[in-house]
């Protein structure tokens, strides 16, 4: 049965680890599949997420152990840890581009086509806004029969000039929640991103370092 977040939709708690171990597959692959302490680490982090969370260890492993019930992740075993990987392609029936869109309104909440192209850099490289916003006028029109939409073109707020794209898997938009737009400065995008890749890179090397410690006798 596909995915149909009408009857079935994800809680915040099961969107931000899926979301987050979306992103990292396509960020940081080196530390990829992810061990539980890595993936509680990047569902908290302070940068590119929407709402801050701060989910407890036990959270994370509800929010597991519900979405490996529903196919959507996979623990692999390991020597001495276990790690997570996604099913979200698979799971949720769509393409790795409309996948790459789904995780980042996922994780940063309502954004227009062009922010999504931004955003998507280091997760898909898309051509133009245009294929965007293509691939969300398909995650919108998905039929009854494949589960229904999983994107909605959100009304667009006073003042503002592009409207805003929201994802369904967590149910229906409040839209009355998300009415006003976050204000952030080119600036702040701009330090967030910089953050983002430092903490990235701090991830494979850890990543790396374990593995030659794995290595030693």
């Amino acid at each position: 049965m596909p995915f149909d977040p009408r009857t079935q939709p994800l809680t915040a708690a099961q969107a931000r680890v899926l979301a987050t171990l979306l992103e990292k597959s396509r960020t940081v692959p080196d530390s990829y599949p992810l061990t539980l302490n890595s993936l509680v680490a990047g569902c908290n982090q302070k940068t590119s997420r929407e709402p801050v969370m701060q989910l407890a260890e036990a959270d994370v492993l509800a929010a597991l152990d519900a979405l490996r019930d529903r196919t959507l992740v996979v623990e692999i075993g390991g020597a001495r840890v276990a790690r997570w990987e996604h099913n979200f392609e698979r799971g949720i029936g769509v393409p790795m581009q409309a996948a790459a869109l789904l995780g980042l309104l996922m994780l940063r909440g309502p954004q227009t086509a062009a922010e999504l192209r931004l955003n998507a850099e280091r997760w898909h490289r898309f051509a133009d806004t245009s294929s965007v916003e293509a691939f969300l006028q398909e995650l919108a029109e998905r039929s009854d029969e494949r589960g229904g939409p999983l994107a909605l073109l959100l009304p667009k707020a006073p003042g503002a000039r592009e409207a805003r794209w929201a994802q369904l898997l967590c149910g229906p938009v409040d839209l009355a929640a998300i009415a006003q737009p976050a204000v952030a400065g080119s600036g702040g995008d701009a330090l967030a991103q910089r953050v983002q890749a430092l903490e990235d890179q701090v991830a494979q090397l850890q990543a790396q370092v374990q593995a030659l410690m794995q290595q030693q006798p």
